[in-house]
């Protein structure tokens, strides 16, 4: 028998199969890892009310025959992505509603509008207050606390950079005359209300509301929540006080909510949000800024292209009218202000 021979007989070597092959078991589970996601056509469409530690109060079926209020939980392949207040969202899992259910987030439809802000101007870092709101009411009170003009120009370049309407509600109107501060604002297309302590034009806000979604804003202990329990009596938000020493006002909403109000058959939603005392715009695109001076824009046509509207800015049509005396001293006061915005990002 020659050494190139294939007789079995002689054949020293084993025989293996795949059965034979060791192979050591995936720490993470059975299933190996894919990046391929169900596409989840069986989901449901709902829309957040608000966020507690990780679990989501969603609306699903809003104004429908089975409308019904769930919690629901992030899921995993969310977990680098924001679920905010007010997104359109799919949901699958448990979606009945029922107590002790738990439903799961998968996905984040395309949001029409986000309202955001950051620590300051030099923070790159966003906080997003709110997604889908059409309309921002800028609470402010005539006295205690003193409004502050260069805050609403922040919450108006906010809201004309997320293409959000602004309104304007001045509170507390029976401490003071609002008209001064008011005359910081000429020329802008803005709705006022004036509210008092004892009387509130609830008629005249709601009708306002209805039909949007409106996202409360303003200053700590200017009454935005006692506006909003005003509003919608159900909402039972906490409410503070101003101290005495310093004039500041205490945080009392510590969380974003949406509240729903009605009348007759229609309906609206009032987002209430947090107070704050400063409203960084780190993350505004400052092309938007003078955008949000609308009664300055409109001079700024006649400005030469590439116009910082600085101070030092050669041949600025807006510096011009100010210095003679066009606008008036408050033309000078808005110019102010939109030159230390635009300061802070040139």
């Amino acid at each position: 028998m020659s050494w190139w021979s294939t007789d079995d007989d002689d054949d020293d070597e084993p025989e293996f199969d795949e059965s034979s092959v060791r192979v050591r078991p995936n720490r993470r589970g059975s299933r190996p890892r894919t990046k391929v996601r169900p596409e989840h056509a069986d989901a449901v469409t709902g829309t957040v009310l608000g966020v507690d530690r990780g679990r989501y109060s969603v609306l699903v079926d809003e104004g429908g025959s089975d409308e019904r209020e769930l919690t629901a939980a992030r899921a995993s392949e969310l977990r680098r992505k924001s679920v905010v207040t007010g997104d359109h969202v799919d949901l699958v899992g448990d979606v009945t509603g029922d107590e002790g259910s738990l439903a799961r987030i998968v996905r984040v439809q395309e949001r029409s509008t986000l309202l955001r802000r950051s620590a300051d101007d030099t923070d790159e870092v966003e906080r997003v207050i709110v997604a889908n709101a059409d309309q921002m009411l800028i609470v402010v009170a005539a006295a205690n606390p003193e409004p502050r003009v260069r805050l609403i120009d922040r919450y108006l370049v906010a809201a004309f950079d997320a293409g959000i309407k602004p309104l304007l509600c001045i509170t507390k109107t029976d401490l003071a005359d609002p008209q001064e501060f008011l005359d910081n604002f000429p020329g802008l297309d803005l709705p006022v209300f004036r509210s008092r302590t004892d009387a509130m034009p609830l008629d005249e806000i709601t009708e306002a509301l209805l039909g949007h979604r409106t996202v409360f804003v303003g200053h700590s202990g200017v009454g935005k929540s006692t506006l909003v329990n005003a509003l919608v009596p159900s909402a039972h938000r906490a409410t503070g006080h101003v101290n005495v020493v310093t004039g500041r006002g205490r945080h009392t909403s510590s969380s974003t909510v949406s509240l729903r109000i009605e009348r007759d058959d229609r309906t609206g939603w009032v987002i209430d949000t947090p107070g704050v005392r400063s409203f960084g715009l780190g993350h505004v695109d400052p092309a938007n800024i003078l955008g949000a001076f609308t009664d300055l824009a409109r001079i700024a046509e006649d400005c030469p292209r590439g116009c910082t509207h600085l101070p030092d800015s050669p041949d600025c049509a807006i510096v011009e009218a100010v210095d003679d005396g066009e606008l008036g001293e408050t033309g000078r006061a808005r110019l102010d202000s939109l030159q230390r915005l635009l300061a802070t990002f040139a």
